[in-house]
């Protein structure tokens, strides 16, 4: 019998196979990402000067996009640009600005390497100019709810696309998260986003699901949500855990600084490897990539 959650059972004693489906991912000029195999590795570009954990490092254009070439020759399969601050707290900036910060460096990136590019946006204009500069994905913090032009602009583009649970929006989500069970209300609020999806003509196959570490969850619900990383595969759908630096891993440790939580989020990378999730997105690839295919190895995941 293998312990780990990689072979759990679902609801009612069924074995789960929670590494065993596959997706395949159509990409811009014929290129595929296939998800399901080995646990995909999503770098961070944060083109920002006020990210939780490394704003300012990227804001400058240049440095971003070097940034990102650094993070595929270290082994990202993805990597995900974005020019809005999400931090608690956080307010939003003119969508003028956000195209300013994003475009030229999905421009560059796009140029110079063949890597899947994502772009970290909730408005339906940033993601359509990101996708006609190069970008192949939209990560959507709102779960297609901020903005209600995304829907239609994914079913236009045929993108595939990442939806996320969050509770409030980033400028209040964080003041008294409160759920009554919250696994089961994440899963029926991912679920409620597929499905709109499917209502709008995008296959859920195209579709990701995030359940949102640290996006209106307090330690315990991110505790929660990570050990039934499994139960998101009811959904099923390709599976992303966002855990890198974050505040509850600060919690669990007593660190404040984000910089020192990268032992605390190597593990979290290699549960989530052993739990079945197809992605994980991350400030350190290397050190990532490398935590992920030695989980990979004990739990027989190819």
């Amino acid at each position: 019998m293998n312990p780990w959650p990689f072979a759990a059972e679902a609801p009612g004693g069924r074995p789960r196979a929670a590494g065993a489906r596959r997706w395949s991912w159509s990409l811009r000029g014929g290129r595929r990402l296939e998800l399901g195999g080995r646990l995909a590795v999503m770098g961070i570009v944060n083109v920002t000067p006020d990210s939780f954990s490394d704003g300012g490092h990227c804001f400058d254009r240049a440095a971003a996009v070097e940034h990102g070439l650094r993070l595929v020759r270290e082994g990202a399969d993805i990597v995900d640009v974005g020019g809005q601050s999400t931090r608690p707290g956080s307010a939003e900036i003119p969508v003028a600005e956000e195209l300013d910060r994003v475009i030229p460096v999905v421009e560059r990136l796009r140029a110079a390497s063949p890597v899947a590019i994502s772009v970290d946006t909730y408005r339906a204009a940033v993601a359509r100019a990101a996708l006609a500069a190069g970008a192949d994905i939209v990560n959507d913090i709102s779960a297609f709810l901020f903005d209600p032009g995304m829907l239609a602009l994914l079913a236009e583009s045929g993108s595939p696309a990442v939806v996320m649970h969050i509770q409030g929006t980033p400028r209040d989500m964080q003041a008294a998260p409160r759920y009554a069970a919250v696994v089961r209300e994440v899963l029926d609020s991912l679920h409620a986003a597929v499905e709109r999806a499917a209502r709008a003509g995008i296959p859920r196959e195209r579709v990701a699901v995030d359940p949102g570490i640290g996006f209106g969850k307090n330690l315990e619900h991110n505790l929660d949500l990570l050990r039934h990383l499994p139960s998101l595969r009811e959904l099923g759908c390709p599976v992303l855990v966002g855990a890198s630096r974050k505040s509850f891993i600060g919690g669990v440790l007593r660190l404040e600084a984000p910089a020192g939580r990268l032992e605390g989020t190597l593990a979290v990378t290699a549960l989530a490897a052993a739990a079945g999730a197809d992605i994980v997105r991350v400030h350190d690839v290397a050190a990532n990539v490398q935590a992920a295919r030695v989980a990979e190895a004990v739990v027989g995941r190819n």
